[in-house]
């Protein structure tokens, strides 16, 4: 049986009804998942400010073997994330207390210091500044602050001299690079 021309307009009214209303479902729920994934993205940044990660404590890392440094010596050591460590050797016992591991960035400015075994100090040529053996400031602006060196843990296995160092990099300063540079 032939369409009449009223059945055939109802038919097309009916299809258009019907695309009519699936692409307004289909809006709307983009539409709504637009704004669960907004508000999703949103709560993800505002979850990693209230609660940010926390980095591992740091990793122990190679030094050198006990017999590398003599007493009163001192070695430069670059941590991986590019600090410089002063690793001065203070006795022979064989143990960790044998050494003092100091960062080697002065904090008044950030000049680099090195030790001074004859006058038993760290010297930062910048401001004259000085630090004891122990790392403390005793002259320049460090010691008129009272600032000190940041010390690093060391531990000795067997042999083998380690330090734990950060993983991760907290300022842009100096380069970075692995390994370690006899004094």
């Amino acid at each position: 049986m032939a369409e009449t021309p009223d059945q055939d307009h109802e038919a097309k009214d009916a299809d258009k009804t019907d695309r009519r209303d699936f692409m307004s479902r289909a809006s709307g729920m983009a539409m709504v998942a637009g704004l669960i994934g907004g508000y999703g993205a949103f709560g993800a940044v505002a979850g990693r400010y209230l609660y940010p990660a926390r980095p591992d404590e740091g990793m122990w890392q190679f030094v050198a073997d006990l017999d590398q440094l003599g007493i009163g010596e001192t070695m430069i050591y670059r941590a991986p994330a590019g600090e410089t460590v002063n690793v001065t050797r203070r006795s022979g016992s064989g143990s960790a207390d044998d050494f003092i591991a100091l960062s080697s960035t002065c904090p008044h400015l950030g000049c680099q210091v090195h030790w001074q075994g004859p006058e038993e100090r760290y010297f930062c040529p910048c401001h004259n500044g000085t630090f004891d053996a122990a790392g403390v400031g005793t002259g320049g602006p460090p010691g008129d602050a009272g600032q000190v060196l940041p010390r690093y843990p060391l531990r000795v296995d067997g042999n083998l001299l380690f330090i734990l160092v950060p993983t991760i990099r907290l300022t842009d300063a100096g380069s970075s690079g692995g390994g370690s540079d006899l004094a």
